[in-house]
């Protein structure tokens, strides 16, 4: 037999589970936001690493490029 209670505890069950799929509506939004960031984010983070990336083998460049102007300039100077 159902008694009050039972009854209302029945009829409160959707409410709540009305309410809680309100939330989690409302973290799914705010998680898809931090991700459209975060994707923005890594974008930005790549671009530099590439930047960097070509910073390094244009500086790997100009250091060996002097390297071989000393070294030919120390030969110079060991045959005077």
């Amino acid at each position: 037999m159902i008694i009050n209670t039972d009854i209302k505890r029945i009829i409160k069950k959707p409410a709540d589970l009305e309410e809680r799929i309100e939330q989690l509506e409302k973290q799914k939004e705010i998680l898809k936001d931090a991700c459209k960031k975060a994707g923005e984010t890594i974008k930005v983070l790549q671009k530099e690493v590439e930047e960097l990336k070509a910073n390094l083998a244009r500086a790997k460049e100009d250091h060996q490029y002097d390297k071989l102007v000393h070294k030919k300039e120390l030969e110079s100077l060991i045959k005077k």
